[in-house]
C-alpha cells in the first residue's frame, strides 16, 4: 500500500505521544493554566484555554504556526510541485499529522494515495442531483459529506468491537478517504450549479490541488498555483475557531469523520466564519458600483467605509478574534497578487481599502485589531481568474480545512481524547455569586 509509509510513521509516534500526555497530566494535572473571567463566559468563551489542538497554534503577533512553523517559513520549506512556486498542501497534511517536515517523496506518495482514494460512488452524485440548484453550495457540500458516511471504516470497526486503542486506525482511513473525495464532490457541485452540468473527470498523475483546479474547469497554471496557496493557508487555524471546534466536539462523541466534518462545515457556512470571504466580495463590488465604477479614490473609500460603520455594519475582512496584526495569510495572498496581478483594478481597490480602513477603525476606539484578515483578499484573487460565483468560495475554504480537521481527529483518536463536556451556569447564579 502506498500510504503504509505515512501510517507506519504515525503509528511509531503513538506510544510516545500517549506517554507524553499521560506523564504531563500525572505530574502537573492539578496546576492552573489560566483564569476565566465573567466577561469571557458572556463573550463566546473568547480566549479561554480549554482544549488541545496539536496541529497549529495562533499567536496574536506572529499569526498561525503549524507545528511551530510560521506561514512564511511553511512557504519556504514545504516541497513544491514541478515548475510551481507554491508548497503542496499534501505536505501541510504530513506536517500537521506527523509533526515533522516531509520529504519530496513523502509528499509524492500522499498525492498518489489521494488520487487512488478519490473515487466517489454514484449514489453521492444522485444525492446532490436531487437537491435544488439554488440551494447554497455549502448546504449541498455538507449534505454530500454526510452521504459518504455509509462508507465509514470507523463505523464498521466500532460495530465490530475494535479495541479503543485502535480507534485511530480506521479513523485514519476515513480521513484520507474524505480528503481525497472532497475536491471531486466540490467540483461536481460547482459544475452542476454554474456550468450546465458539464462535469469534468479527474486526471491521473496530478497533485491534489491541480486535479481540483482541473475538475473545476480551470487550466491556467497561475490559478492552479492559487488553489495550492489557498488550500495551504486555509488548512488549519488552531482548535478554537467554529469549524475546527465543532468538528472536534462532534468527533469527541466518537462520531465518524464524515459526521464530524459535516458538522464543522455547517459552522464554516456562517457569515462570522467562512462565509466572510463571500461577504467581502459583495461589499467591495457594491462599493465600486455605488461609487460609479472604476477605482475609487482614497477619500471616496473612506467616506464609504464611514457610511458602512454608521449604518451599524462591520467592515468585512477586517479584525480578528486573536490576531493583533495583519493576517500573514492576507500577506501571502497579497504577495501572490503583486506577482501576477499588480495592475489589476480590483487588486488596487483591495490595496486602497487596506490603506484606508485601519486608521478609521482605530479612531473608533472599539476595535482591538483593525487589520485585514485572510478573507479580505481571497475572493478577489478567485474573481480575477474567472471564478466569479462568490457564493461558492466558502466551499473551497471547506475543502482546505479538511487537512487540519482530519489530522487533528486522527491525533485525538490516537491519544484517546475524551468526550468534550464543559460545565455551564446561569445568569441568576452569577448575579447571586457576585452581588452577595
Amino acid at each position: 500500500m502506498i500510504m503504509k509509509n505515512l501510517k507506519e510513521k504515525f503509528e511509531e509516534k503513538i506510544d510516545e505521544s500517549r506517554a507524553r500526555v499521560k506523564n504531563l497530566v500525572n505530574e502537573y494535572g492539578d496546576k492552573i493554566v489560566g483564569e476565566i473571567s465573567l466577561r469571557q463566559i458572556y463573550s463566546g468563551m473568547r480566549g479561554m484555554l480549554c482544549m488541545v489542538t496539536e496541529t497549529s497554534k495562533l499567536d496574536p503577533n506572529e499569526g498561525i504556526r503549524f507545528r511551530g512553523y510560521s506561514l512564511p517559513e511553511i512557504q519556504d520549506v514545504l516541497p513544491r510541485a514541478k515548475n510551481s512556486n507554491q508548497p503542496l498542501p499534501e505536505g501541510m497534511f504530513y506536517l500537521m499529522l506527523i509533526g515533522e517536515l516531509p520529504t519530496e517523496e513523502d509528499v509524492r506518495l500522499i498525492s498518489l494515495e489521494l488520487e487512488k482514494r478519490a473515487f466517489v460512488s454514484e449514489y453521492v452524485f444522485n444525492v446532490i442531483n436531487n437537491l435544488p440548484k439554488d440551494m447554497h453550495p455549502m448546504t449541498q457540500f455538507s449534505i454530500a459529506i454526510l452521504s459518504l458516511r455509509d462508507e465509514s471504516e470507523f463505523t464498521k470497526a466500532y460495530k465490530g468491537g475494535v479495541n479503543k486503542q485502535q480507534y485511530w486506525d480506521s479513523t485514519f482511513e476515513d480521513a484520507l478517504n474524505l480528503i481525497a473525495k472532497l475536491p471531486r464532490i466540490a467540483s461536481y457541485i460547482y459544475r452542476r450549479n454554474y456550468h450546465n452540468e458539464d462535469y469534468i473527470e479527474p486526471k491521473e498523475d496530478l497533485d491534489w490541488s491541480a486535479n481540483f483546479a482541473h475538475m473545476l474547469g480551470f487550466s491556467n497554471s497561475e490559478f492552479t498555483d492559487l488553489i495550492r496557496l489557498y488550500m495551504t493557508i486555509h488548512s488549519d487555524h488552531e482548535g478554537g475557531n467554529v469549524s475546527a471546534h465543532t468538528s472536534h466536539l462532534v468527533g469527541s462523541a466518537l462520531s465518524d469523520a464524515y459526521l464530524s466534518f459535516s458538522a464543522g462545515m455547517n459552522g464554516l457556512a456562517g457569515p462570522l466564519h467562512g462565509l466572510a470571504n463571500q461577504e467581502v466580495v459583495k461589499w467591495l463590488l457594491s462599493m465600486q458600483n455605488d461609487l460609479g465604477g472604476g477605482l475609487p479614490s482614497r477619500d471616496q473609500i473612506a467616506e464609504y467605509v464611514q457610511k458602512t460603520l454608521d449604518s451599524g455594519k462591520v467592515i468585512p475582512g477586517f479584525g480578528h478574534a486573536v490576531l493583533r496584526k495583519t493576517d500573514p495569510r492576507y500577506t501571502a495572498q497579497r504577495e501572490f497578487a503583486l506577482k501576477y496581478l499588480a495592475d489589476d483594478e480590483l487588486f488596487l481597490l483591495v490595496s486602497r481599502v487596506f490603506e484606508v480602513v485601519p486608521p478609521i477603525l482605530e479612531a473608533t476606539g472599539k476595535v482591538k485589531n483593525p487589520w485585514p484578515n485572510v478573507d479580505a483578499h481571497s475572493g478577489i484573487l478567485l474573481l480575477k481568474y474567472g471564478m466569479v460565483e462568490y457564493d461558492f468560495f466558502t466551499v473551497l475554504f471547506g475543502v482546505s480545512r479538511s487537512l487540519g480537521i482530519m489530522s487533528q481527529l486522527i491525533l485525538s483518536r490516537a491519544l484517546g481524547m475524551p468526550i468534550e463536556r464543559p460545565g455551564s451556569t446561569t445568569t441568576d447564579i452569577m448575579i447571586n455569586k457576585f452581588s452577595s
